[in-house]
């Protein structure tokens, strides 16, 4: 090709030197022309100097420099041919591009990042703005890709969400976005509300199809792992206001709490609540398990389970919304879902107690402490007799007859005979004196108490009134019968904070006889089955402490029964430090509502409003990454709402591990024609006047109401 042809200008010949390429492979060297020379003459057009090609040789004859910019062209476009790179005009445009803009990174290394392989074909950056914020994505927790359409934006960050679960990185991947633009209203659609969101999410699941087996993406979807929904359903992990939660000092209402108190997490200690977010009336369900205990929450609210195949295989714990697992709570006729219980047992601050906690045990289950007589106490064990006099100082535990013992003070030379019993004292001071056997209960002293305290307490009330059932072919459970309902949830609570379960039944007194002397029962019987964690020794008496042993304790567990309808209420949610984001909720349950191991992208975030963002954004858990993808220029939400993409940029940039990536009309990737179009509207917008702002052009539906 001449310099005339070629429009190039014309040098001096003493200004002009050559260069020789040598490309040893014929195949390189076929794949590096192309067809028809068709990418030769791309770089022809790009370059000053003077391109030949004889052979497997290349010549450059022109200024030095220029021929240095061609010899590191055809370097740069052999590397990506070895490289596996398939050389298209494309690519050999995005090469030329990227050494023109003389950037730090090499086109060879930018055009052959993978990112994830399947059936051949490979997802990889195609310029270097696209490079950079895949870059920024390993590097930071939060991303922000904000550019025009067409730039790769969320098809990259869905890319990465792949390779992380791939990589075992994440245990999940979650896709939203806005369902609803433009101010459209889905109700005026036919079909459920599935089907009327499916359209909105449509491009999440085609991108997805791309990267996954098609064939496996249900089962993905089916058990958790992916995710793909509307961001409505990302705000409501929510339990009405009046819900319980355990604090260090005892239970509060969920609507209380306030950012900064503290709130007790999986493994018993306090952690802070970092965030209290109200989600209005919300439709609520009461989830149950096995065991009896119960909570509500609304249909979103996270559940950390897992099923007998993911215990076999050895699989972590998964997450799933309450309404996932609504009509799929039983494998066969067992239950599937097991919830997690307290990895270690619930540390209350301690408390000064008037009576030692093991002698209160025994009291409360077989003590007289009416307060018009010296206290008694029945048992026909002396070695528990024994024991309770060890543990009450002062006190003499005297054989009266039978099964019979009275608990005396000890007189010191010089007491007065009109002293109180130090046994009445003590149970005066904390309100029991005087309840009968169906009345009594544990005081909130001990209760909420450190883990010692209550735990000498249960074995105090399990040696007086429980014992050790042996199961053939099974491990041994403790049980414990009481006639006062409260004693009965007393205990239940004593056990589920040192991380056991406890199922309790009712023994109706009609028609029961007791014996001779008293003729029948007066009260029910309630009945205590307990399993307590490993470690935690439920008897002092030696021989239920042996029988115990020898038939083993067993594994504590607690499955999701039933999940029902229980109406509308106000709810609210909570964000916790915990690493794993469980706090403990009504009866000792394990619950959460962030995401923990998530990889999360938000697509078209121009479409949410600022608390939109704001409650998304709260969301993350450990060990998860977001990425928010978005166009400011095409924001369609109704009203003039303001965009949560625009209000989030001013709020949070140069916040540590948070980056705002911008790509521009040169990371098109779509038709060549896009590039000119996103070009062409930026040059009109600058043109028009200040005021008018990025939304001069009126919708078509705005219009027709004008």
């Amino acid at each position: 090709m001449t310099e005339e042809a070629s429009g190039k200008p014309r040098q001096s010949a003493s200004a002009r030197a050559q260069t020789k390429i040598t490309i040893p492979d014929p195949h390189t060297m076929v794949s590096l022309l192309g067809a028809g020379d068709e990418f030769l003459r791309l770089v022809e057009e790009s370059l000053t100097s003077d391109v030949h090609v004889r052979g497997n040789e290349i010549t450059l004859t022109g200024d030095v420099h220029d021929n240095a910019t061609g010899e590191r062209l055809f370097g740069e476009l052999v590397e990506l041919i070895e490289k596996g790179g398939t050389l298209t005009p494309d690519a050999v445009r995005r090469t030329i591009a990227m050494l023109a803009s003389n950037a730090e990174e090499r086109p060879a290394e930018v055009l052959t990042l993978n990112i994830v392989s399947r059936r051949g074909r490979t997802i990889r950056p195609k310029t270097l703005g696209q490079k950079r914020y895949v870059d920024a994505i390993d590097a930071h927790t939060i991303v922000f890709g904000i550019g025009p359409a067409g730039t790769g934006k969320t098809y990259l960050a869905m890319a990465k969400a792949v390779q992380a679960l791939q990589a075992k990185q994440v245990t999940r991947i979650i896709l939203t976005r806005p369902a609803v633009e433009a101010g459209e209203r889905l109700g005026y659609l036919p079909g459920t509300l599935y089907e009327k969101i499916d359209p909105y999410l449509r491009p999440l699941y085609d991108a997805l199809h791309d990267m996954v087996d098609p064939d496996s993406i249900p089962r993905l979807i089916s058990n958790g792992t992916i995710e793909v929904a509307p961001l409505a359903y990302m705000r409501g992990r929510a339990q009405p206001g009046f819900t319980k939660v355990l604090t260090p000092e005892g239970w509060r209402p969920i609507g209380d709490l306030r950012v900064g108190d503290l709130v007790i997490g999986s493994n018993g200690e306090p952690t802070p609540v970092l965030g209290v977010y109200p989600q209005g009336r919300k439709e609520i369900y009461r989830v149950t398990a096995q065991d009896g205990s119960s909570t509500l929450c609304c249909g979103e609210h996270l559940w950390t389970v897992r099923t007998a195949a993911d215990k076999r295989r050895n699989r972590p714990w998964r997450i799933l919304e309450t309404r996932e697992m609504i009509g799929n709570l039983r494998a066969a006729h067992a239950h599937r879902y097991e919830l997690p219980l307290l990895s270690q047992p619930v540390c209350f601050p301690e408390r000064e107690v008037p009576m030692d906690p093991y002698a209160l045990g025994p009291l409360l289950g077989d003590g007289c402490v009416t307060g018009s007589t010296t206290p008694s106490f029945s048992t026909g064990d002396a070695e528990l007799a024994h024991a309770l006099e060890a543990a009450l100082p002062g006190v003499s535990v005297r054989h009266k007859g039978g099964p019979d013992y009275v608990l005396n003070r000890v007189r010191a030379p010089g007491d007065r005979v009109t002293l109180e019993n130090p046994v009445t004292a003590a149970m005066r001071q904390l309100d029991v004196l005087g309840c009968r056997s169906h009345a009594k209960f544990v005081p909130d002293d001990y209760l909420f108490n450190s883990a010692d305290v209550r735990l000498a307490v249960l074995q105090g009330l399990l040696d007086a009134d429980g014992g050790p059932v042996p199961q053939r072919d099974r491990t041994c459970r403790i049980q414990y019968s009481t006639t006062s309902i409260l004693l009965r949830d007393d205990v239940i609570s004593l056990v589920q904070s040192l991380g056991g379960v406890a199922y309790a039944r009712r023994r109706c007194a009609a028609g029961r006889r007791q014996g001779s002397a008293i003729g029948v029962h007066r009260y029910d019987a309630h009945i205590i089955d307990i399993r307590l964690p490993e470690g935690v020794e439920p008897f002092r008496l030696a021989r239920k402490r042996q029988k115990y042993h020898a038939n083993g304790g067993g594994r504590p567990m607690r499955f999701i029964d039933s999940i029902e309808p229980a109406g509308e209420e106000e709810a609210v949610c909570i964000q916790v430090a915990a690493e794993d984001s469980l706090y403990v909720t009504e009866d000792y349950l394990l619950t959460h509502n962030t995401l923990n191991d998530a990889f999360i992208v938000l697509d078209e975030a121009q479409n949410t409003t600022a608390e939109q963002m704001k409650m998304f954004l709260t969301r993350l858990g450990f060990g998860s990454q977001i990425v928010v993808t978005g166009d400011i220029t095409q924001i369609d939400l109704p009203g003039g709402a303001t965009s949560g993409l625009r209000v989030v940029r001013e709020i949070l940039e140069g916040v540590e591990d948070v980056h705002f990536g911008y790509l521009t009309s040169s990371d098109v990737v779509r038709h060549r024609l896009v590039t000119d179009i996103v070009d062409a509207y930026e040059r009109w917008d600058a043109a028009q006047p200040a005021d008018t702002g990025p939304h001069r052009v009126p919708s078509r539906r705005s219009s027709r109401r004008r």
